[in-house]
């Protein structure tokens, strides 16, 4: 068994090779855009050049949204391969110990038969009496028959004890061997579940690699549009159309998720929050790649996990299903609405916020306070810090507070 997709080179090489493909081929004109030609002949009339300016405002925007479409679809795929990748480990470590265990059954049955391999062959070399034992005559008692008979009785004990005890650790050593088999046909199954997993998110982070590739080049060409027709810098115009999907962005969050209070949590530990925090802001700008655990490479559970792990405190395992689940689970859930410095944040696809099933909550982030949350995005973005109302879209109504 040799699946081990937790480090990210298979993804980086892939990405390396993906993007070079795509920066060197030439992108085809899309015939819904408009060309050098379109675009000179509406500067030459006002209502034609408006027009024109809003076409292509609304292209970029489209543009925009096919990136966070795309985005979601790779942080999704990507908490499904985390799960995967957790449950493969569980079953691996349980291999590891039952294979350590099984060994050392055998080598006790393998003992015991040889112990009784031992006796057998005095018996049968002394008579089937025994009573010449070496183990049990004492030779200045040889005349002595109760004694010798006595000796005989414990031999028979001894050996029906020792033959017992063989059997036992026969019994062990075949358990343990078989729990073991089908413990390494789980893992092979569950290794292929990953695998499976870790080449659809894989190909998810590539489509948005891909995609803001191309939209890149594709935004240069419109932005220069925009300037031809405006009379300004391209530059400009790509800070404007940058401003306007700011604007977008907050036109769409409507206001922050309400829940009722379940239970009562104490506040945050100062000290410990202050310490996971200055350890996520020295990750800032660092790339997002698929299952990226640190030190310079994360994904959005992997930097919540560290960050916290530097604190000192446990906050579940690699995935952000299982890290909302254990705080679940030690009832340190909040209300959004009252969140803290330090609670952590998270995204759903579904609406049963408190169900325990995985796969549904995708994305997780870090308050830190005055409205910002710092996170791992997706493949299109590094570690950052935005407006908490950014996000609010598919927001999970609760927080978690670790620290409490």
């Amino acid at each position: 068994m040799s699946f081990r997709l937790k480090a990210p080179f298979a993804l980086l090489t892939s990405l390396a090779i993906l993007l070079g493909t795509v920066l060197a081929v030439p992108a085809m004109a899309n015939p819904n855009y408009p060309s050098a030609a379109e675009v000179a002949a509406a500067k030459r009339n006002v209502v034609d050049k408006q027009k024109m300016i809003q076409r292509i405002e609304n292209l970029i925007a489209d543009l925009e949204d096919e990136v966070e479409g795309l985005n979601r679809e790779a942080s999704i795929k990507a908490e499904i391969f985390n799960v995967a990748q957790e449950e493969f480990e569980i079953i691996e470590r349980k291999v590891k110990v039952l294979e350590k265990q099984a060994k050392a059954a055998l080598a006790e049955a393998d003992q015991a038969a040889q112990q009784l391999g031992q006796i057998a062959s005095q018996m049968l070399r002394n008579g089937s009496g025994g009573t010449s034992l070496n183990l049990f005559l004492n030779s200045g008692e040889a005349d002595d028959l109760l004694y010798q008979l006595g000796a005989q009785e414990k031999l028979a004990e001894q050996t029906e004890l020792i033959y017992q005890k063989s059997l036992e650790r026969q019994r062990l050593a075949k358990a343990l061997t078989d729990e073991l088999a089908t413990a390494q046909a789980e893992l092979e199954a569950k290794a292929e579940v990953a695998k499976k997993a870790f080449d659809e998110a894989q190909a998810a982070a590539n489509a948005v690699d891909a995609k803001v590739s191309a939209n890149k080049r594709q935004n240069r060409i419109f932005y220069n549009q925009l300037a031809s027709l405006k009379d300004t810098a391209a530059d400009l115009e790509r800070q404007r159309a940058e401003g306007l999907a700011w604007e977008r962005r907050q036109a769409a969050g409507t206001s922050v998720p309400e829940a009722p209070e379940l239970y009562k949590v104490g506040p945050p530990n100062q000290d410990k929050v202050d310490r996971v925090i200055a350890f996520a802001r020295a990750q800032l700008g660092k790339p997002y790649v698929l299952g990226g655990r640190g030190p310079n490479v994360w994904d959005c559970s992997g930097l919540t996990l560290k960050a916290y792990e530097a604190a000192g405190i446990y906050i579940g395992t690699h995935s952000v299903s299982n890290q909302f689940i254990t705080a679940m689970d030690k009832r340190q859930l909040v209300p959004v609405r009252n969140v803290e410095a330090g609670d952590l944040i998270f995204w759903s696809t579904s609406n049963n916020h408190l169900n325990r099933g995985y796969g549904d909550k995708y994305h997780i982030g870090i308050y830190i306070g005055g409205g910002l949350i710092l996170d791992a995005p997706n493949p299109s973005k590094p570690v950052r810090i935005i407006p908490m109302n950014q996000r609010l879209g598919e927001m999970v109504p609760y927080a978690a507070r670790p620290s409490a």
